[in-house]
């Protein structure tokens, strides 16, 4: 997760506490205003927005489609650079252009309004091209790490999208335990931005278990029997667990 608030030449402070996800970073914006001098635990990026001035973006780099507009994402999302890209571990892409800065984010419509005073929305959007100041800090939702089966999906072949990870966000490794594997784990490779995939052995059969490890801090969660033995492409399995 990232803390953000604004250049103080804009005179913009945040007025909500909101959350943005890249992938499985999410992010939120500090409803404190801009000291006149830089506050050393920040460092400075660049922001601009894309797609509709309202709009809630798209989660398609991170394989959450449309799921990005719903709780507890609400919009509020960004495409960042290579920097924050990390080769698909921070999923949403801006790329191009974004590369010109060290760190770029490149926010939803409805995120970068809410940098904005009452009334200053279309203000703040007609400036195009902010400066601001971020700092990464824990992510808490209130709801528990879900697995999307991608639609490729078969018997023999299992690829699920994880969305709504806590904590640092981010996703090192996931692996899956089988129900009648007696305790080994096998190791996914990230397909595409969020989304992971294993070669399913003949013979093995769910319910299964997934088990997280964080790529930052390397703190891990298991997701007992959380995709059931009768699971299907495209539909949606949560858990009670997540990072803090």
């Amino acid at each position: 997760m990232f803390d953000f608030h604004n250049d103080r030449r804009f005179s913009i402070p945040t007025i909500v506490a909101i959350f943005l996800i890249v992938n499985d970073y999410c992010f939120c914006m500090s409803s404190e205003s801009v000291n006149a001098t830089l506050d050393s635990t920040f460092s400075s990026a660049v922001a601009t927005w894309y797609g509709s001035p309202t709009g809630a973006g798209s989660g398609g780099a991170c394989g959450f489609a449309d799921d990005v507009a719903n709780y507890p994402y609400e919009g509020y999302i960004f495409a960042g650079n290579n920097n924050l890209f990390k080769s698909g571990k921070g999923c949403d892409e801006c790329p191009g252009a974004c590369n010109n800065d060290a760190v770029h984010f490149d926010l939803s419509g409805k995120a970068f309004e809410s940098l904005a005073k009452p009334g200053e929305a279309d203000a703040l959007r007609n400036a195009g091209r902010i400066n601001i100041e971020y700092q990464r800090v824990p992510c808490y939702y209130s709801v528990g790490i879900t697995f999307k089966i991608d639609t490729g999906s078969n018997p023999y072949y299992l690829a699920f999208a994880v969305e709504y990870v806590g904590g640092d966000g981010d996703i090192g490794l996931v692996e899956l335990l089988p129900s009648n594997v007696g305790g080994s784990w096998l190791a996914m490779q990230q397909s595409w931005g969020a989304t992971w995939k294993a070669d399913i052995p003949i013979g093995t059969k769910g319910p299964y278990s997934v088990r997280i490890t964080t790529l930052q801090s390397q703190k891990t969660v298991v997701a007992s029997s959380v995709i059931p033995a009768d699971w299907a492409p495209g539909r949606y399995y949560g858990s009670r667990v997540n990072f803090k």
